[in-house]
């Protein structure tokens, strides 16, 4: 059964509230820029039991985005790849609340999307992660909190000229709770301030631009940011790391800085792969997964598939805690996408062809940019990562350990958050330099 709750209502036929109203936590205001809404629109509440098979079909859509990220690359030149499947889920799901006709039908068919409960289901998903949410700026990234920090935003920048669907924007409203901002996208210098600064602030300034480029012709843009700052169960030792091989594709080794320790963790093998989830402090873990050595298991992200992730997946949540000594390096990494390439890898071209099926949102309506920022830090203490995704549109841890998973080669790692699953982010370590 849904209840409402409150929270800010967001509509699109609606009275501009003052640059100084207050938005939820999960969506700062840009300043000097209007919010649209409306009486009689709250996000509903919902409950996560009801809706487990539409969470699981979100974890399969995003392992499938995931290594499509990955494989992809980005804009990564050195192997390293850091991505958000689950921002980029989020964002399309947005998009998809205004699509109809056939490309409805092959977002659907391709992203894996469920037929009922879909946007309810989401609203779920954000849900769960609002138990974490915290201000990125108030973070110390030196000190990760013991308490994660779980910050989703979403925002919707508007042409103020161009009327948009009041139906999507009640849906955005109800199930995702997006802040939506009248601008003039002709006004560059007011409109792509207040976007960046929209995306700065929810990411506590580790992304300071929207990653899509901007033009004055478009009349939509959407967004969505995530920032991930999390405290290991049990911190690595900062005496104990030292300079220790790692073993990139081709067989070169170099010396990196590296951490050990034997921790308590859930630790699964398969055919070719090892995997282990190393523990937060609360909530999360990073799920690690090393392919076996040899021209296979260096072959890059693409040694590790949808399928795999679904093995890894099901192995730990059935595995116990064993003692597993574990050697992982440090690494700083960030990539850059642009999307219309994997949009079009993964076979969502009616979406980028369409100038009919988003008339729900705005007539004519056709996609133009669409780009993914994404970021990561691990070291002794934790994690941070953040990540942004913009779709654009103009109108037209005392025992002997038993196992050990010494990642001294290029792996697979994701961010899991740990009551639904769902990765939130993805990356393949090349070399951790």
């Amino acid at each position: 059964m849904n209840r409402i709750r409150k929270v800010t209502t967001l509509l699109a036929a609606a009275t501009l509230v003052s640059a100084s109203a207050t938005i939820s936590a999960c969506a700062p205001q840009p300043a000097d820029v209007g919010l649209l809404t409306a009486d009689g629109v709250a996000r509903v509440s919902v409950q996560a039991t009801d809706y487990s098979a539409q969470l699981e079909a979100f974890n399969a859509s995003a392992r499938k985005l995931g290594v499509t990220l990955l494989a992809d690359g980005g804009d990564a030149n050195n192997g390293n790849v850091v991505a958000s499947p689950a921002s980029l889920l989020i964002a399309l799901s947005m998009l998809r609340a205004g699509a109809s006709g056939a490309t409805a039908a092959e977002m659907d068919t391709v992203l894996g999307l469920p037929v009922e409960g879909r946007d309810q289901a989401m609203n779920a998903l954000l849900a769960s992660l609002e138990k974490f949410d915290g201000d990125p700026g108030s973070v110390d990234e030196g000190n990760p909190p013991r308490k994660p920090v779980m910050h989703a935003a979403n925002g919707l920048f508007v042409d103020k000229d161009v009327p948009t669907g009041e139906a999507f924007l009640s849906t955005l409203a109800s199930h995702f709770g997006t802040g939506v901002y009248p601008v003039n996208f002709r006004d560059e210098a007011v409109t792509k301030a207040a976007i960046d600064q929209w995306v700065n602030r929810n990411t506590g300034g580790r992304i300071k631009e929207a990653p899509a480029k901007y033009s004055p012709e478009n009349t939509f843009s959407l967004l969505n940011a995530l920032y991930f700052a999390a405290a290991w169960q049990e911190p690595f030792e900062a005496n104990d790391t030292a300079d220790r091989p790692f073993t990139k594709a081709g067989g070169e080794v170099i010396n990196v800085p590296t951490m050990h320790a034997s921790l308590g963790m859930a630790y699964t093998e398969g055919a070719g792969w090892k995997a282990a989830d190393l523990p937060y402090a609360e909530g999360f873990v990073m799920r690690l997964i090393l392919p076996d050595g040899g021209a296979q298991g260096s072959a890059g992200p693409a040694a590790v598939s949808a399928e795999v992730l679904t093995d890894v997946a099901n192995g730990l949540g059935s595995a116990s805690k064993d003692m597993v000594h574990i050697s992982l390096p440090k690494w700083d990494h960030k990539t850059t996408f642009e999307l219309r390439k994997v949009f079009e890898t993964l076979g969502l071209n009616q979406m980028l062809a369409t100038d009919k099926d988003f008339g729900g949102i705005q007539q004519g309506m056709k996609l133009t940019q669409a780009a993914q920022a994404a970021n990561i830090t691990v070291a002794e203490k934790g994690t941070i990562a953040s990540a942004v995704t913009q779709i654009n549109a103009e109108d037209s841890s005392a025992l002997i350990p038993e196992r050990e998973i010494i990642l001294d080669r290029p792996f697979h790692y994701q961010i899991i958050h740990v009551e639904t699953g769902m990765p939130l982010f993805t990356g393949w370590v090349a070399d951790p330099r």
